[in-house]
């Protein structure tokens, strides 16, 4: 992780903003445990909001204690949730020694234990041994003059939503098209219109990393560059006598635009765009280049 920094070289991780908050030096509480682990999250967050009321209604005496005992957890009493003093998940992590079970009483120091397991001292060793091999690169306190969300466009990337007449000005256009050709613009509606899901797998394919740097595509470099494929046209004598029946390029042969597909240097952030007849057909193509391209030098 230093040494992408250091670089400059995006990660492809998908890493929590509880994470990224250690990373900086901050303490993290129940409330981050939702970042990583949405369910245990949730629970904790409902036997904590269980623990208050209980405190309240011991605040208030007299009917309030008698409420006490119409705490329930999702409509079941605590102690009959059958939970004991270990790691939901690791029974093998003693929280506490002893075979008491929870109930309304202990809840809190449940609680308690649990996060403290799960986002302080249990993970304590593991972070000192991070920050120890982060330090051998260069000291990790220097990070900390950014926020949590800052470090993951550091470290991963941008994730932003584009728009199609705003993308224009981003990327250049060669070797037969122009920002007003009618494939550019198939071509920059349709990637206005993705969804998060396939725009990570279009910078997949065009740049070889699935997020884009800090800054987007106005920071990409080399800058995304959208030309025209050229086609190969053979005439049938020639593909029935033609002992390898492939074009140069190791692709069959096409009469049509319609029929090609897309494809890329990723090195140079190239995407070489053959001038399709329709939005739709273009949208179909990609896609399935998009798809089947991935981890391959097929479409290179």
């Amino acid at each position: 992780m230093a040494k992408a920094l250091q670089d400059g070289r995006l990660l492809d991780l998908p890493l929590s903003t509880a994470f990224y908050k250690l990373v900086l030096g901050q303490e993290l509480d129940l409330y981050d445990i939702l970042s990583f682990d949405a369910e245990l999250g949730k629970t904790l967050q409902e036997l904590q909001a269980l623990v208050s009321r209980k405190q309240n209604l011991e605040s208030i005496g007299g009917q309030g204690q008698e409420n006490i005992n119409d705490l329930h957890f999702r409509g079941i009493p605590v102690e009959d949730l059958c939970l004991d003093f270990t790691l939901p998940g690791y029974p093998e992590y003693v929280l506490k020694a002893g075979n008491d079970n929870v109930d309304l009483c202990n809840l809190e120091e449940y609680v308690t234990l649990v996060v403290d397991a799960t986002v302080r001292t249990g993970i304590g060793r593991q972070m000192e041994a991070f920050r120890s091999g982060f330090n051998q690169v260069f000291e990790i306190s220097a990070l900390q003059i950014f926020s949590p969300t800052e470090l993951d466009y550091l470290l991963c990337g941008r994730k932003e939503l584009w728009k199609a007449e705003t993308l224009v000005d981003h990327i250049k256009f060669d070797h037969g098209y122009t920002a007003k050709s009618p494939a550019i613009v198939y071509l920059l509606e349709i990637m206005g219109e993705f969804t998060p899901e396939q725009q990570r797998a279009f910078c997949q394919f065009v740049t070889g990393a699935p997020r884009l740097p800090p800054g987007g595509l106005a920071v990409l470099n080399p800058k995304l560059t959208i030309v025209r494929k050229r086609l190969t046209v053979i005439s049938f004598e020639q593909h029935s006598s033609s002992a390898s029946n492939t074009a140069p390029n190791g692709n069959m042969p096409s009469e049509s635009a319609d029929d090609d597909l897309p494809s890329v240097m990723t090195c140079a952030n190239y995407l070489k765009l053959p001038p399709y007849s329709t939005k739709e057909i273009m949208y179909k193509k990609l896609l399935y280049a998009i798809n089947e391209g991935q981890g391959s030098f097929d479409l290179s």
